[in-house]
């Protein structure tokens, strides 16, 4: 069920595994329907096309969703896909080893330090345990709080793009501005 299970110091332990796009589907769109997800793109779906995008996620070989719990409560969606099969890959030079991730934490206070520990436990889940070489991430340039996260997470800041429109069945995906940004395993996991 798992794919990744890993002890945060001080604050618990992280368990990574597939999302279910039905029986989560309740929490998932909690999370994105709120004001503050906005830059997630969900926000105006209804529960049945958030399971309609999750569950046709699931048939694909490069598009991957988890949720990730800490201590047993969810606390994160993370995407896992293959940059050369998704718009990403129109707008930089995909490389071998290549991992696209996006990350939505749940709401709520936590205490200092929980985004970067987070950030970590997904790290070493694409890094050490798929053998991934480099991460590219793409948050929307005016979602400061999202870029600065990567940046201090030691992301390497890169070019500034326009995603291009895409149709998954039966919902619409705009164009829509990214700030790619960079992970190398070995600035992640020297030594």
């Amino acid at each position: 069920m798992y794919v990744h299970e890993q002890p945060v110091p001080g604050f618990g332990t992280v368990r990574i595994r597939p999302l279910d796009p039905v029986g989560d589907v309740r929490t998932v769109h909690t999370w994105v329907s709120e004001r503050r997800a906005e830059f997630w793109g969900m926000t105006g779906l209804t529960e049945p096309q958030v399971t309609e995008i999750y569950a046709h996620m699931a048939t694909l070989d490069t598009h991957h969703a988890f949720l990730a719990e800490l201590d047993g409560t969810p606390v994160a969606l993370f995407q896992l896909y293959d940059p050369a099969a998704d718009r990403v890959g129109e707008c930089y030079d995909v490389q071998d080893g290549d991992a696209g991730v996006h990350v939505l934490l749940a709401p709520g206070e936590r205490q200092p330090g929980w985004s970067a520990a987070l950030l970590g436990a997904y790290a070493a889940y694409v890094f050490l345990t798929l053998g991934r070489r480099r991460v590219v991430v793409d948050p929307d340039p005016r979602n400061e709080k999202a870029v600065a996260r990567f940046l201090r997470q030691g992301f390497e800041a890169g070019p500034l793009v326009t995603l291009p429109e895409v149709d998954l069945s039966d919902v619409h995906l705009p164009a829509k501005p990214a700030r790619l940004a960079f992970l190398r395993r070995e600035v992640a996991f020297p030594g």
